[in-house]
Parts: C-alpha cells; sequence; structure tokens
C-alpha cells in the first residue's frame, strides 16, 4: 500500500478500524485488514518522527540547545 501523505493514511487505517470494529468480517478478511492497518500504522508513525525530528531542528538555538517557547493560538489576530 502506498500513501501520498499522512493524512491520507491515517484515513485508511480509521476506515480499517471502523470495519474490524462491526466484527462481522470472515476471520481470514479481519487478518488481512489487520495487517493491513498494522503497515500503515508504522506508516504513520515514521511520518510522525519525521515531523518531530523537523520540529527539533527548528527549535534549537544557535548553540545547538533546544529552546522551549510557549504554543500560542490566535484568533481574529488576538492571542
Amino acid at each position: 500500500m502506498e500513501f501520498k501523505d499522512f493524512e491520507e493514511a491515517l484515513k485508511a487505517l480509521e476506515d480499517i478500524v471502523a470495519r474490524l470494529e462491526k466484527g462481522d468480517l470472515p476471520l481470514e478478511t479481519a487478518l488481512e485488514l489487520f495487517e493491513q492497518g498494522v503497515e500503515i500504522s508504522k506508516f504513520c508513525n515514521s511520518k510522525l518522527t519525521e515531523a518531530e525530528r523537523k520540529v527539533e531542528i527548528l527549535m534549537r538555538g544557535d548553540k545547538g540547545e533546544m529552546q522551549a517557547e510557549p504554543f500560542q493560538i490566535t484568533v481574529d489576530g488576538q492571542s
């Protein structure tokens, strides 16, 4: 299974989970879906790890130390 991005993979995983939760699938089909879900989960995890590394690189100071900065959400230009 190939995915273009994280969101597409996550949607596929959600669909698989929904089908498995119904519980009306033959055992072989359920096992195949479970295997697909595991592979999609690995893909999603790798994408999240990659994003975390990028954020860490962007947050490093001039001397290589991590700098904690508060995350602020703005609503209509107000903090």
